[in-house]
């Protein structure tokens, strides 16, 4: 992994890498738009299982094609064959990934997305726990202080449905339960990345997961494809804006901004999420629902802000940067 260099000023931004960021940060905001309308028909295993299989089917014919089509450059040197602990994670990442997707699925039928999308956020404050209780990654004070502000906003949400009839803090525990297994897959993804390329390590997760997933699907019954206009263009949207489009311009992106600038960009995901729910399907945003909003918008913020999160050897930043890249 290479040093991260530093955020340039905002006056030497390239106009392009904004308006890629801007587009991607939009594509990766609709994913809990198209979960929504996707369990209009299908359930949350079976919108996850398209999602998949969508993403694999496109991108794994045309990784195979350019593949073919670009000429191996004279003089270099294959590299090393993976060792058996990298096969061992690229299987797990495939397993833990769907874990993370369908429980953040499911809390999108009892929480709305405002909040599933909020909660989804406090990922790369557990990928650093994650990186701190077994990877002995130390953190300093601000960083510690902003984790301390997000999860006490976390709570607040959580505890405003106490008193609800309506399931919601269920769907709270599935969003923040996602979090926490978004954040085990960072930190293989992390190891991962050392030795191969993101879109390998997408299409395995992908490839994985359908394996896993579609015996599940088909034992518990569930219809496994979708049948009506609304459900398939909400899949296809999944696979090709939320997990293609986006990911593709964060990643391009990231050749001329600084994974720190892009980071902090990625914090409006929920904002825009909770804009479009409220656009497309009329959920309000109370006033409790704002302060906790800008509980753990600012928590985050002071977090991966502090030098903790920049450091070259930094999961926080890492999570951040992979976040939009691969959910």
């Amino acid at each position: 992994m290479t040093t991260p260099s530093p955020a340039p000023e905002l006056g030497h931004r390239p106009t392009s890498a904004i308006l890629k960021l801007v587009v991607a940060l939009g594509a990766v905001s609709l994913a809990p738009i198209f979960i929504r309308l996707s369990e209009m028909e299908l359930s949350a295993n079976a919108t996850v299982l398209n999602r998949l299989l969508v993403f694999l089917l496109v991108f794994g014919l045309g990784q195979g094609i350019s593949s073919q089509l670009q000429p191996a450059e004279a003089g270099a040197e294959p590299p090393p064959p993976p060792t058996l602990t990298q096969w061992v994670l690229l299987g797990a990442v495939g397993g833990i990934s769907i874990a993370s997707l369908v429980l953040w699925a499911m809390s999108l039928v009892y929480t709305t997305v405002a909040k599933s999308m909020l909660l989804n956020n406090l990922t790369p404050l557990f990928t650093s726990v994650g990186a701190f209780l077994f990877l002995g990654q130390r953190f300093d004070r601000r960083f510690l202080v902003g984790m301390a502000i997000a999860l006490a906003g976390a709570l607040y949400l959580g505890f405003e449905d106490l008193g609800s009839s309506e399931g919601l803090l269920l769907g709270d525990l599935y969003a923040t339960l996602s979090a926490v297994f978004l954040g085990i897959y960072f930190l293989l993804v992390e190891q991962l990345r050392k030795r191969f390329s993101a879109t390998t390590i997408l299409l395995w997760r992908c490839g994985v997961g359908s394996a896993l997933l579609l015996p599940w699907v088909l034992a518990h019954g569930e219809q496994v494809l979708p049948t009506t206009v609304t459900a398939c263009l909400a899949v296809l949207g999944l696979g090709l804006v939320s997990e293609g489009l986006g990911q593709r311009l964060l990643a391009n992106s990231m050749a001329e901004l600084s994974s720190s600038f892009v980071s902090l960009f990625l914090l409006l995901e929920p904002v825009v999420s909770a804009l479009l729910a409220w656009a497309i399907f009329g959920e309000a945003l109370g006033q409790s629902t704002w302060i906790g909003f800008g509980l753990v918008l600012a928590g985050i913020y002071l977090a991966q802000s502090s030098s903790s999160a920049t450091q070259a050897d930094g999961v926080g930043e890492t999570a951040l940067v992979l976040d939009g890249e691969a959910v």
